[in-house]
């Protein structure tokens, strides 16, 4: 995949992710969710040449674009895709929950996008 097309997946994730909540289905939508922040970390590392293609590098990256940017809420927000990760399996959060998650998710793609292209 390129750049253009993990950012174009995570977009489609984030929109599928909120059609899943408002037809309830709350495991699907955490992953959805989940997906959005990881293709568009994807995005970042692949453009940069970083390693991509493991769980770990997700948190790498999220981690190196904090350290890079000095903006803590990148980790923090990763932190909160990931508990929707998570709820795919566990399916225990409530529907205030994921939607709330998937806002920061949506808030995390929008620190992420202009880092696009930098570096």
């Amino acid at each position: 995949m390129t750049t253009q097309q993990y950012q174009q997946a995570s977009e489609h994730f984030l929109a599928q992710a909120r059609r899943e909540l408002a037809d309830g289905d709350l495991a699907q939508a955490s992953e959805k969710g989940w997906g959005a922040a990881a293709q568009m970390l994807k995005a970042i590392a692949f453009q940069r040449g970083w390693e991509h293609n493991r769980h770990r590098h997700y948190h790498r990256t999220a981690s190196r674009l904090r350290a890079e940017t000095g903006d803590g809420d990148i980790r923090r927000l990763f932190a909160v895709a990931s508990d929707l990760h998570e709820n795919f399996y566990e399916n225990d959060m409530e529907a205030d929950l994921v939607a709330e998650s998937l806002d920061d998710v949506e808030a995390l793609l929008g620190k992420l996008r202009p880092l696009l292209g930098q570096g």
